[in-house]
């Protein structure tokens, strides 16, 4: 653990005791309380523009580099750390699921259920955040860290020990053929081991092809996240092998900006990776280890759909038992911001063959035929990503479209008044 440059110069311990934002660090457990209720990694959901009206005020979120994609997995989401697509999921959802995954694993003791902390707006230490990390992990058993392992007295008892589980047997003076020990995990079970193999093979990608490919670089298997808050002030990266968890944030003690570009992936990143470098040489080389039951299936990377052959646009994606991927283009949210038919009447580039396509196979949300589902889904998204670009001129002109959220419980005035909310155009990573 390191707290600070010297101790004689600071006794306060950034690791323990520094309140920051953990900016999209956070976003793994909005996805992993996704994939815990219904959600597969190959879920769609739209990435594009969306206002929020809370207290009189309007909140607009945007993804860090701008811009935005039209529909794409969740997987993608994850990898690319999309904030829009990020707050639909969370919109969808519903915040009081993520507000209780978020305590259960520790990173906050009470989070306010508004969609600005789906982007990691509120505070918490990395201590917190490594541990919550070290779940996942663990298979979602919960992990309590300790920098204690056993305490003795002067007579070689031990009269405190962190380890609670229990090995019946395992103090056995010499083998008599009795059968192997069994250690009894008592730890909680925070989260499906599935669902914990699933959101680590998402932050795989992260490392392998989004927004640390380029900074972590290791000899063995490896996920992670990066995070980066308004104004460039933290930049984070939290990930873990198989076998060793580690976590840091940049940032000054009095909040400024790190500089353009100070970002997780740039910064923290690249610390990460000489930490774990160093630190895992004497450890043997493992792999995630895939829950029994799960099915393995090959998919569209954008589309979420069942894909043949091989290819950039191919990943082989993990489901769980009675489910897999979509027969049809079916998008999460799609309505909650603008529906297809309406971009294409408001936007200049749209067509009535566009609207006749949109029809059939997105917005029935039936099956779709042979021809549709080999040549389609790719055109689709194309289409929709120009026509969403295309009528960001009608929001420019105050044609705006709200997605209120619906959920029992919600208070605007409670996120409007959430500090920083609008001081910038949303939390980024």
């Amino acid at each position: 653990m390191v707290g600070g440059f010297a101790f004689a110069e600071s006794q306060f311990n950034r690791a323990t005791q520094a309140m920051r934002q953990p900016g999209s660090s956070f976003k793994p457990f909005v996805y992993a309380a996704a994939l815990d209720n219904g959600y597969s990694p190959a879920s769609v959901i739209m990435d594009a523009p969306i206002e929020i009206e809370s207290g009189g005020e309007l909140w607009q979120p945007q993804n860090y580099a701008g811009g935005f994609s039209g529909p794409q997995t969740l997987r993608t989401g994850i990898e690319k750390s999309k904030n829009l697509m990020t707050v639909r999921l969370a919109n969808d959802l519903g915040m009081d699921v993520v507000a209780d995954y978020a305590e259960r694993f520790g990173i906050y003791d009470q989070m306010s259920p508004v969609l600005a902390m789906s982007l990691g707006s509120g505070e918490t230490t990395v201590m917190r955040m490594v541990s919550a990390y070290a779940v996942i992990a663990n298979g979602g058993k919960q992990v309590n860290p300790t920098l204690i392992d056993r305490i003795q007295d002067r007579y070689g008892e031990t009269i405190f020990k962190h380890e609670d589980r229990i090995c019946e047997n395992c103090d056995a003076a010499e083998w008599n053929g009795q059968a192997e020990p069994i250690l009894i995990d008592t730890r909680e079970q925070v989260l499906d081991p599935m669902t914990a193999y699933q959101i680590t093979s998402m932050m795989e990608g992260v490392v392998q092809r989004g927004t640390a490919a380029s900074a972590v670089n290791l000899d063995r298997p490896v996920a992670g996240k990066t995070g980066t808050t308004n104004d460039e002030k933290d930049a984070w990266f939290v990930g873990f092998t198989p076998n060793l968890v580690a976590g840091l944030y940049i940032g000054f003690d009095q909040p400024q900006t790190l500089g353009r570009h100070g970002t997780g992936g740039g910064l923290a990143a690249p610390i990460f990776n000489t930490f774990m470098t160093n630190a895992l040489k004497q450890l043997p080389k493992e792999n995630f280890i895939e829950p029994e039951g799960m099915t393995n299936v090959l998919v569209n990377r954008s589309t979420g759909m069942r894909a043949g052959g091989s290819g950039p646009g191919v990943i082989l994606e993990s489901f769980k038992p009675g489910t897999g991927p979509a027969q049809a283009l079916d998008i999460i949210d799609m309505s909650g911001y603008v529906p297809p038919a309406q971009i294409l009447r408001d936007s200049e580039s749209g067509q009535q063959g566009d609207l006749d396509r949109f029809q059939r196979p997105l917005l029935s949300r039936g099956p779709m035929g042979e021809a549709g589902f080999t040549s389609a889904p790719r055109a689709l998204i194309h289409r929709l990503k120009h026509i969403f670009q295309r009528s960001r001129k009608n929001h420019a002109r105050g044609n705006r479209r709200y997605c209120r959220r619906n959920q029992a419980g919600y208070n605007p005035a409670e996120e409007a008044s959430l500090t920083g909310i609008r001081q910038s155009n949303g939390w980024t990573g």
